[in-house]
């Protein structure tokens, strides 16, 4: 039986729920700021794109390690991994997923959207999800283990609740764009490069703050007017993009970062 967790933040204006290690409710002074999974827009609240971002059809499938070639779909193959409970108190709660090198796991997009069956990745890791919730904001730290020089790319994917009325945009440090540029680019999600803080603006409730550590990137992707995605990520991937070490991070064999959720 899937078990719903929730923690509260010591005023106990604020909780925050999580199914199965997703986060699927984040709720300040009584005002819900997660998109619902029931809703429509995305089937998730969030997830992770691990150990690639972006779409890998036009390369077969195939990512170029130096331990080998391996099979990865779009956004890599932990969000195909169920996390393990490690541990829950008031205010903080811990998942983890652990993978050992060359263990095949089925691609849930098989048939209908993949023609990939069977997943794999050249080298083991652990990973770890923890969110910690304040009376200010929600935190979320990821954290792995892995073989130094494992070439990696990282991604957060949470979906935020907006209006319906396309009136939100979004602020950052010398810039900005409206939702309505951004649903109108589709599926490929809009870049916010080189920043650590974005700022989602709403006609009325609270606005959100993302701010992270280790990542220094965004995208921005909305599918409808009632939700967004504002995805955290260490590389915006490009459409032609080669996935091999040259194109992507490589571990030091212990790696963090982290995400703060603010209403604001």
């Amino acid at each position: 039986m899937k078990q719903t967790i929730t923690i509260h933040s010591t005023d106990q204006k604020s909780s925050a729920s999580f199914l199965m290690g997703e986060l699927i409710s984040y709720i300040k002074d009584g005002e819900e700021l997660m998109h619902n999974r029931e809703d429509e827009g995305w089937a998730f609240t969030d997830t992770e794109m691990f150990p690639i971002i972006g779409p890998t059809q036009a390369n077969k499938y195939t990512v170029s390690t130096p331990k080998g070639d391996c099979k990865q779909d779009q956004h890599g193959l932990l969000r195909e991994m169920t996390y393990t409970l490690e541990n829950q108190s008031a205010q903080k709660v811990r998942y983890s997923k652990k993978y050992i090198a060359q263990s095949v796991i089925l691609n849930s997009k098989f048939p209908k959207r993949s023609e990939q069956k069977e997943l794999f990745w050249t080298y083991d890791f652990l990973f770890t999800k923890t969110f910690e919730i304040t009376n200010d904001s929600l935190r979320v730290t990821f954290e792995f283990e892995s073989a130094e020089g494992m070439p990696y790319m990282l991604g957060y994917h949470p979906a935020f609740v907006l209006s319906g009325y396309n009136s939100e945009y979004f602020e950052w440090k010398g810039g900005s764009v409206t939702l309505d540029h951004i649903i109108h680019g589709g599926n490929t999600a809009f870049p916010v490069l080189g920043k650590e803080e974005i700022l989602l603006v709403k006609d009325s409730g609270f606005d959100v703050k993302l701010t992270t550590g280790g990542f220094g990137n965004f995208m921005l992707w909305s599918p409808v007017p009632t939700m967004v995605c504002i995805e955290p990520i260490t590389q915006y991937p490009e459409t032609s993009q080669s996935y091999n070490a040259q194109n992507m991070r490589s571990s030091k064999g212990k790696e963090s970062f982290w995400v703060e959720i603010t209403a604001c």
